[in-house]
């Protein structure tokens, strides 16, 4: 079988959390300064083939990316929850906590899941709404992921 995604990776900053590729554009979002980076044509053969853009005036760091129903959601510092409809424009939405780091955020069966520190869950249908939920634990949340109807 012929894998279509198969390209040559090449680094492109010193601090690379964390990819996500659905078919096309490709999103990254990197910590520190709140950037996220995005590529429309892969496989990426330089950093001129990239387009950053600066989600601020947020100026917190971003840890994970995802997409789902046409939107982008990127999860960071301090609650930090950003979305776009086309990883170009951004908009800063409230995740309910000013205390707790997310580092991972995923899409699955129309629902978005955002995780951090301190065992925080938030759940949302759209990206914009935010609920907590309760985990059961107070260890470090990391990523998360979608696969056969379960989170």
């Amino acid at each position: 079988m012929n894998n279509p995604i198969t390209h040559n990776w090449l680094k492109v900053c010193l601090v690379y959390l964390f990819v996500s590729i659905l078919s096309l554009p490709l999103i990254s979002c990197g910590g520190g300064s709140g950037s996220v980076g995005g590529v429309t044509n892969p496989p990426v053969d330089s950093l001129a083939d990239w387009h950053w853009r600066n989600p601020l005036p947020q100026g917190n760091g971003l840890n994970g990316v995802t997409y789902g129903n046409g939107t982008f959601v990127a999860v960071g510092g301090v609650g930090t929850i950003l979305t776009s409809p086309d990883g170009v424009t951004w908009r800063i939405r409230n995740s309910g906590t000013t205390t707790y780091f997310l580092n991972g955020v995923t899409y699955g069966n129309g629902t978005f899941v955002a995780v951090g520190e301190s065992g925080t869950i938030l759940t949302s249908p759209d990206g914009v709404t935010w609920t907590a939920r309760e985990s059961g634990t107070a260890n470090f949340l990391t990523g998360v992921t979608y696969g056969n109807g379960t989170f």
